[in-house]
């Protein structure tokens, strides 16, 4: 039988150490191509490149692995891969990272490692967006690689619905220490941000992003609860972004010209 065909692409980079983990794991699972950044590509969240060309090069990183290297977005790999290199046969699963921090909560709508996974999800591939809470370039992934293929296995065995993805968090915990995995929601959390403002060396004003996470939800069913009591959190998401209890609450503002 032939193999299942596994894209792999990332934001933090075709040399970050949290691909590499993630190419490993694939790679037990089916025939693995890689399709990743160039460069960091932190927070593009859903980010595509319309005012110059793109970029693509076979790229030596991995061994036996094909794999190319992107000047776009995480988005944009995802897109050349779909419509250039397997224009002509079907990708069976989108993974993405694992990524060097946090995508739980809000933390999604800026990732480009879940951007990347939802453009997957737009072309009906089923999606995976990994994440591990440690921010390290040097970060130890080995504690979630058997967790990361229980959870490649489950889709790959399951399907996907069409236009969901899987958005992972695991804790930054040894492999004996993760107590399980829960599947729950996003948690209702937010930044407080804030910019700090100094004067470069030619005198002109600049600003610094900086800020503090803020999480208000109580809930025992959110990814940030699982993640701070040792559990991988796996939230089902989705691109509709409709609020659906608003439509029926906003009836009355409808009318029709007569």
């Amino acid at each position: 039988m032939k193999k299942p065909l596994i894209l792999v692409t990332n934001d933090d980079g075709i040399t970050a150490q949290g691909i590499r983990a993630l190419v490993e794991v694939a790679s037990t699972l089916g025939d693995v191509v890689v399709v990743a950044p160039d460069s960091p590509q932190s927070a593009m969240g859903h980010a595509i490149t319309i005012d110059r060309p793109i970029r693509l090069r076979p790229a030596s990183v991995f061994d036996n692995i094909e794999a190319y290297e992107c000047s776009g977005t995480p988005v944009d790999c995802v897109k050349l891969a779909k419509n250039v290199i397997f224009k002509d046969r079907t990708i069976d699963l989108c993974v993405s990272g694992i990524n060097h921090g946090s995508n739980a909560s809000i933390n999604i709508i800026y990732s480009g490692t879940m951007s990347a996974a939802m453009e997957a999800s737009l072309e009906s591939i089923p999606s995976i967006g990994f994440s591990l809470l440690d921010y390290s370039f040097s970060a130890n992934f080995e504690a979630g690689k058997p967790f990361v293929r229980r959870i490649m296995d489950y889709v790959m065995a399951h399907g996907m619905e069409h236009g969901s993805l899987l958005s992972v968090n695991i804790p930054n915990l040894p492999e004996a220490e993760i107590k399980g995995i829960r599947v729950c929601r996003q948690a209702d959390a937010r930044w407080v941000e804030e910019y700090s403002e100094a004067i470069d060396p030619r005198g002109q004003r600049y600003y610094w992003l900086t800020g503090k996470f803020v999480n208000e939800d109580l809930g025992n069913d959110t990814d940030i609860w699982a993640l701070d009591n040792g559990y991988i959190s796996v939230v089902p998401s989705h691109h509709d972004l409709t609020n659906y209890r608003a439509v029926s609450l906003m009836k009355d503002l409808e009318f029709q010209r007569v």
